[in-house]
């Protein structure tokens, strides 16, 4: 079938995006296509304006509009325990449970040597001057319970250790191999809970 070049530049870039594949991309064109022009540029404004003016927060690496992000910037999070995600949308799935009321510090991935992130190429050395500076009293590893997470993890614990900083991880029930932000609030929120020292 032979498509028009600006339809088929929009497929292309649709395609482009983590899971989407050539169906779903046609189905966003098509809606796309066939919706009010004012909700498509509603939708390319917000894209606009997110690659703008959100960027990672100095603090802790999470996605912020300020120099601090909402949660590093809240009186009402406790200061005295971190916990560690690789990515800022870990924390979403984390704060959905309701069950964390601490700080957090996003790594920015998890160690995988075989694709050249070792530990220069995370935010390992941010999270080590926190530690320094900051009382922290627990510090919760929560990187994705599969290789690269554990390894990552064992990592940090290593690091950490002869500070005197009481390490832990998150409990069992979480599927070995699976990710952060596809776990159910429930099993999520007894890992928190139910999380063991390293």
């Amino acid at each position: 079938m032979n498509t028009a070049p600006a339809l088929q530049k929009l497929l292309d870039e649709l395609e482009r995006l983590p899971g989407i594949g050539a169906k779903s991309a046609q189905r966003i064109a098509y809606w796309m296509m066939n919706t009010d022009s004012a909700t498509v540029l509603r939708l390319a404004e917000a894209i606009t304006e997110v690659k703008s003016s959100v960027h990672f927060c100095k603090r802790c690496f999470n996605y912020a509009e300020d120099e601090l992000c909402e949660l590093c910037r809240s009186d009402r999070r406790d200061p005295s325990v971190i916990c560690v995600v690789a990515e800022p949308r870990d924390i979403a799935a984390i704060e959905r449970t309701a069950a964390y009321q601490g700080l957090y510090h996003v790594l920015g991935g998890e160690l995988a040597p075989m694709d050249g992130i070792g530990p220069n190429e995370l935010h390992i050395a941010e999270l080590m001057s926190r530690l320094a500076s900051e009382g922290v009293d627990e510090l919760i590893l929560a990187t994705n319970p599969n290789v690269e997470g554990e390894t990552t993890a064992a990592y940090i614990a290593r690091l950490v250790k002869p500070l005197g900083v009481q390490v832990s991880r998150l409990a069992s029930g979480m599927p070995v191999g699976g990710e952060l932000d596809f776990i159910d609030e429930v099993t999520l929120a007894r890992a928190i809970e139910a999380r063991r020292e390293v």
